[in-house]
């Protein structure tokens, strides 16, 4: 691999995804960006964790998804286990699938079947947070060397920062909507029924633990309405 051009490469990615405007259009960037600069790679795609049931985000091909899905109902697998762990390793490698993994044995077997030739899982994290696993994939057994695996690590640690960034972003943004929608219905109350301000907020609070529906909602069909009924 040439290490200047791979340099160069991944420079002007970080600046694309720092430039993206969602956290859908960032991760999309970032598996693609696997793709195109982790040897080796035919596919990549973003697992996430809820409990025991996972999420891909921005999967390159449905290899991706059977997977994901495939690690979900076994309990196991290099990109499971990458998304899980806090602690300990971070860079998970399956150099070839033809060979059962002994870490992941049913896992290797019915992977084979769905196409899978080797792989690579990578935890997306920053100092505050895990963020889930960047996972490559590879149609052909021993696609993936010491020197793809330093690109994978190399290109999930960016990635970590662009995903959180951009997450924390979007977070903001729903934030200051929520503000805003909450502020505007609760002039509508005030100018309808003669409250004060803290009077507004009250009611709609109060109707919002009532009838167990999120504060926002009840703004917005407040705004919608013009009234709670």
């Amino acid at each position: 691999m040439d290490w200047r051009t791979f340099a160069q490469q991944m420079a002007s990615m970080a600046r694309l995804l720092l430039a993206e405007e969602s956290v859908g259009a960032t991760l999309a960037r970032i598996t693609s960006s696997a793709v195109e600069l982790v040897e080796g790679c035919d596919a990549a795609g973003i697992l996430l964790l809820h409990g025991r049931q996972v999420e891909t985000l921005a999967p390159t091909e449905k290899l991706v998804i059977d997977s994901d899905q495939l690690q979900a109902r076994l309990g196991e697998g290099p990109c499971f286990d990458a998304a899980a762990t806090s602690k300990g390793e971070r860079v998970y490698r399956i150099a070839d699938l033809t060979d059962v993994a002994p870490r992941w044995p049913a896992y290797s077997v019915q992977a084979r079947e769905l196409g899978v030739g080797s792989m690579m899982g990578f935890l997306l994290f920053t100092e505050d947070e895990d963020l889930g696993a960047l996972n490559v994939y590879s149609r052909k057994p021993g696609a993936f060397t010491e020197a793809s695996e330093t690109a994978g690590w190399l290109l999930a640690s960016h990635a970590s920062v662009a995903f959180s960034s951009a997450r924390t972003h979007a977070q903001m943004e729903r934030a200051v909507a929520t503000r805003h929608v909450i502020g505007e219905a609760m002039g509508i109350l005030m100018g309808s029924h003669r409250l004060t301000e803290d009077q507004a907020f009250d009611v709609l609070r109060r109707y919002s633990q009532e009838n167990n529906v999120k504060l926002r909602d009840v703004a917005r069909r407040v705004c919608e309405k013009g009234a709670l009924q």
